[in-house]
């Protein structure tokens, strides 16, 4: 990234910390919001992966191969379910993204992945003369600035939701980008708001 070494380490803990909590709603749960958790820890870790600086860990030529498979394959499961809209729709535009990351990055990485500056071991590709489709990477930037606008709102008190019946439980939001799933709703939309934090940061270096 252009924000140096420190900022890919930022980013790679706070993609990892996600993942990992993802993983852990794994757990419980119904199969259907357990399916959910994985997609998102897949996506967490993933990302966590990408975050890696490149003057520290220079990945191999065959790295972008690799992530396009995952994540393409990640796109193909996440489409039946995405039909239904809700959070599915998201992780199948999230997986689509990975894939055109891993595209736009495999140019840097197979002519030699240089060392130079820190960042995302892949996505300095804007240092490198290499990016994506402006126009693609653009409604990808304008989507997830959106995306993180509205889950930072559910996480704002105004947005909490009164206890349900007096017991002090939480109520929770719709199925959408901001519900949680497993009794701890807020922390299932912060770890959503740093993913999509992170998505956006390294659309950017594109």
């Amino acid at each position: 990234m252009h924000g140096g070494a420190s900022t890919g380490w930022l980013l790679m803990a706070l993609c990892a910390v996600s993942g990992a909590y993802c993983l852990l709603r794994t757990r419980t749960g119904t199969p259907r919001e357990r399916r959910t958790a994985r997609s998102e820890a897949l996506m967490g870790f993933g990302m966590a992966a990408m975050a890696v600086p490149a003057a520290v860990l220079s990945p191999p030529g065959w790295a972008w191969a690799v992530y396009a498979v995952l994540f393409g394959t990640a796109a193909l499961r996440a489409l039946r379910p995405a039909l239904r809209g809700g959070h599915h729709l998201h992780h199948l535009v999230g997986s689509l993204a990975m894939v055109y990351m891993a595209v736009a990055m495999a140019p840097a990485v197979t002519g030699g992945g240089g060392g130079g500056g820190g960042g995302h071991a892949g996505h300095g590709a804007a240092s490198a003369g290499v990016g994506g489709i402006p126009v693609l990477t653009g409604v990808l930037l304008v989507y997830y600035a959106f995306y993180v606008l509205g889950s930072a709102g559910r996480l704002l008190p105004a947005a909490a939701v009164a206890p349900v019946g007096g017991t002090g439980a939480v109520g929770r939001g719709p199925g959408g980008i901001g519900g949680g799933m497993d009794g701890r709703p807020e922390l299932t939309t912060a770890c959503r708001l740093t993913m999509g934090i992170g998505m956006f940061a390294m659309l950017l270096t594109l």
